[in-house]
């Protein structure tokens, strides 16, 4: 397990314990976290679970693959940096203390 910091636009944290093998976008749809919208359901179809990655966390995660990048494109405000898709992020227990901010909407 690792714990996992959502914050959404508005600075509302929320804190919760994603269990190792799920992603961070699952993470954010079983704890109800606002934000996070999945409309594709983890498939990396689609870019509604865009987040920042806070920079202490960018180089501690597997690079991002190209079908993530080409998806980041759609992405609300996409930072070269800080972006990616919580759907393609597994949660280990290297996660513990992850922080994600979301992006003022989802597209």
């Amino acid at each position: 397990m690792a714990k996992i910091t959502y914050i959404e636009h508005n600075g509302t944290e929320h804190v919760v314990e994603v269990a190792n093998g799920l992603t961070v976008m699952e993470g954010a749809r079983d704890n109800s976290i606002p934000g996070i919208e999945a409309d594709c359901g983890g498939a990396c179809a689609c870019s509604t679970c865009h987040v920042y990655v806070d920079p202490s966390w960018v180089e501690k995660l597997p690079p991002r693959e190209d079908m993530e990048e080409d998806m980041l494109d759609f992405a609300y405000e996409p930072d070269p940096t800080k972006s990616r898709l919580t759907c393609q992020i597994k949660v280990t227990d290297a996660l513990d203390g992850l922080v994600v901010r979301m992006p003022e909407k989802q597209i």
